[in-house]
């Protein structure tokens, strides 16, 4: 059967030849890929966050995603310094991480990223001095408080968004990173969002979906 195969691909045009070849090529490529993300997702074994260092740094970890993160780290074994505007709830989340994880210690950094954000990264550059901190998850972000067209957006709160989201973001890197760079380890996650990639130029949330991309 295969020598006939052989045969009949012979007896073909020689462009019906290249597509083919094209279209295997693809067809292996997808089916790689398919097998790499399958590996990825489901099989490839955990790594080990303390390689990275002792301590993680979580912006915006009182609520949602960025609290997930902080519990996650804690259930892995790692010490938190926890970055977030309101004290109280910097507290409620400490004490129900360390009532779960009484092993872990944490440090809370009142910072409010929409107000002074040199004046907060100067507070975390004085935290994290001296810590091995090896994981920053970058989580802290605002958006509108309803959907509006572009040109309804007010300069006040086009500030705020990219102060927030951008210069934040990347300030609070900024005071992490170097760290890192001297230990020669790290992990940096910037969370992003759905609005910037699965909804291209999320319409009615322009300048968030930009600051997230």
């Amino acid at each position: 059967m295969s020598l006939c195969f052989v045969d009949e691909l012979k007896s073909q045009p020689s462009w019906l030849l290249v597509l083919f070849t094209l279209g295997s090529l693809s067809f292996l490529k997808f089916l790689f890929a398919s097998l790499k993300w399958v590996y990825v997702s489901f099989l490839r074994p955990a790594k080990n966050l303390k390689k990275y260092g002792s301590w993680a740094l979580v912006t915006g970890p009182t609520d949602g995603i960025g609290k997930g993160f902080a519990f996650q780290l804690a259930r892995k074994g790692l010490n938190l310094i926890l970055v977030g505007r309101n004290p109280d709830k910097l507290k409620d989340v400490s004490t129900s991480i360390q009532s779960k994880y009484s092993n872990v210690q944490i440090k809370n950094v009142v910072v409010d990223f929409s107000g002074d954000i040199d004046e907060g990264v100067q507070k975390i550059k004085e935290t994290v001095e001296g810590l091995d901190v090896g994981i920053l998850i970058n989580n802290v972000g605002v958006s509108y408080p309803y959907a509006r067209f572009f040109h309804e957006v007010d300069e006040e709160l086009l500030k705020h968004l990219i102060r927030v989201n951008v210069e934040g973001t990347t300030k609070v890197t900024q005071a992490v990173l170097p760290g890192m760079l001297k230990r020669k380890k790290g992990a940096i996650v910037n969370i992003g969002s759905g609005a910037a990639i699965v909804i291209p130029s999320d319409p009615l949330y322009a300048v968030y979906a930009a600051t997230k991309a």
